[in-house]
Formats: C-alpha cells, structure tokens, sequence
C-alpha cells in the first residue's frame, strides 16, 4: 500500500512539475521545482494560474 501511495505522490509531482514547465516556470526562489514538495508544488502552481489569469 505505501508503495502505491508513493508512486501516486510522485505522479501528481511530476504532472505539477510539467505543468509549471509548460507555463515557463522553471524554479522558484532559488529552488529547482524537482527538490519541491507535492505541497510547494501545488502552492506554486496555482499562484502562478492565478497570476495569468
């Protein structure tokens, strides 16, 4: 089960991770988006919807 609900963890990181990409967002305060987590991802992601909105 926890395997699972890592590989799921990791998959909704990388669909983040390609879509901040796709929008041009690269890193984020001196971070590359790889060393973010699901959360910081997320947070990210739609701050940066919302700005293009």
């Amino acid at each position: 089960m926890k395997s699972y609900l890592h590989k799921d963890n990791e998959n909704k990181k990388n669909r983040y991770i390609e879509g901040l990409l796709n929008l041009g967002v690269y890193k984020t305060e001196n971070r590359q988006l790889y060393e973010l987590s699901l959360q910081q991802l997320e947070q990210e992601y739609y701050k940066v919807i919302s700005k293009n909105s």
